[in-house]
């Protein structure tokens, strides 16, 4: 939670300080009258474009938003490049794009990764795309990010998986990714100790010091490191390191809603995505917690707040809900039932669709048809808007348009959770943490 407080202050400061449009949100229309599976088609293909049309021209990679910046258009995100990268997935799969020309991309960005900024295997927050140098993402945060690199290998490894055509342009894909996957040395982020550690700076070391535990979106984190082939972590690292926390266990009710895991009220909902963009919640259990059960009851938290919106909040109800981190009028914030600030950000019930699947429709028809005027975007839906303060974000950020796409995806089809998850190296990871899966390969 700690890495989220310092992405809060560091997001918020950089809204509030000015600095250059990149680019300036233009308007899309409404089409009336459209099916479900037709709405659906459309809010993946128009956020898709947000990573394929609004990529860094020289990388490829995903720029971190799309409107203000201190440090100009430079600026690639690691994570949020790892989530573009599944939605490129998307993108092939349903044919938004040619599965070669993705391809191509896919190339063009891995062929820059191997020769941009690593340490130990392992990138950092944020990157200029321009030329692989680091971009700091705060005063000591200028070397490695393990949380980040963990998103991105999520998509890369969902990528190789899906890219497994003989053909050549397809096998030296797989074998850059295999590249890069076996150079990551996790063991070293433990400092030979029982706990993963989020941050390594060339200059400042360990200064930082954050010790990655749970309950929060880092649990593929864990899972990858646990799966690497060439650096593993042990089960200990996992025990000692990740589940020991005061914000680990809760499991008391919330609006009569169990929560197993997490803060009260479940926190920010991108909790329950952006560790499960390719991770297979559904029958995924570790003995003591099933994590479909984790997250739906998170999400039902969620929408059930904005149902009886205790602050009274305008705008909020059964057709418009969703808090998580974002945007917001005072900057970028962690928003959550315990943190509700009257913003509401599609990204929560959009990615939310597996777990909520008729709430999370509703919502998506009220944002589209209701307030499409003024959230509906040539990059899909703007980041956030708040009905209560008239307020509506200029802005798109990658890590909450590509969790839209994938969970989107993974509602319908299941393709990024039966890819990632069919890695011969999960298996291992998931059972040297002591984790079983009825939907991982044997």
């Amino acid at each position: 939670m700690r890495g989220l407080i310092v992405h809060m202050a560091i997001c918020g400061a950089l809204l509030m300080t000015g600095g250059a449009n990149l680019h300036a949100q233009t308007k899309a229309d409404i089409i009336p009258n459209l099916s479900d599976n037709q709405l659906l088609d459309l809010v993946q293909k128009q956020t898709f474009h947000y990573f394929w049309d609004f990529a860094h021209p020289v990388s490829g990679l995903s720029r971190e938003r799309s409107n203000v910046t201190h440090y100009g258009p430079e600026v690639v995100t690691i994570g949020g490049t790892g989530f573009g990268v599944m939605a490129m997935v998307v993108a092939a799969e349903r044919g938004f794009a040619g599965r070669d020309t993705v391809v191509g991309r896919l190339h063009r960005m891995l062929d820059f990764l191997e020769k941009a900024d690593r340490y130990h295997g392992i990138f950092p927050h944020w990157l200029d795309g321009a030329t692989g140098k680091t971009i700091p993402f705060s005063k000591k945060d200028d070397g490695a990010d393990l949380v980040e690199t963990s998103f991105l290998f999520q998509g890369l490894l969902t990528a190789r998986q899906y890219f497994d055509a003989p053909a050549d342009a397809e096998k030296s894909l797989r074998d850059k990714i295999n590249k890069l996957w076996r150079e990551a040395d996790w063991q070293w982020f433990t400092r030979g100790k029982d706990v993963l550690y989020w941050h390594w700076s060339p200059v400042h070391e360990w200064a930082m010091n954050h010790e990655i535990r749970g309950w929060n979106e880092c649990l593929i984190t864990y899972v990858l490191a646990a799966s690497s082939p060439t650096k593993p972590i042990s089960r200990p690292v996992y025990e000692k390191g990740w589940k020991q926390s005061k914000h680990y266990q809760n499991g008391k009710t919330f609006y009569d809603i169990r929560l197993p895991l997490g803060f009260d009220y479940g926190g920010p909902l991108f909790f329950a995505h952006y560790s499960f963009l390719g991770l297979d919640p559904r029958g995924l259990n570790d003995g003591v917690v099933d994590y479909w059960e984790l997250n739906r009851s998170h999400a039902l938290i969620n929408y059930q707040h904005c149902v009886r919106n205790p602050k009274s909040f305008a705008g909020y109800g059964a057709d418009c809900w969703g808090i998580t981190a974002s945007d917001s009028p005072g900057g970028y914030d962690a928003h959550s039932p315990t943190n509700d600030l009257g913003v509401i950000s599609p990204t929560a019930a959009l990615s939310s669709f597996p777990y909520t699947p008729q709430e999370s429709m509703r919502a998506l028809r009220h944002f589209y048809e209701k307030l499409g005027h003024k959230i509906w975007s040539e990059y899909g839906f703007i980041d956030a808007f708040s009905e209560q303060q008239n307020w509506y974000a200029g802005s798109h950020l990658a890590i909450d348009q590509g969790p839209i796409i994938v969970m989107i995806e993974n509602h319908r089809s299941g393709l990024l959770w039966r890819m990632f998850m069919g890695c011969p190296e999960l298996k291992k990871g998931l059972g040297e943490l002591g984790f079983r899966s009825t939907h991982i390969k044997s």
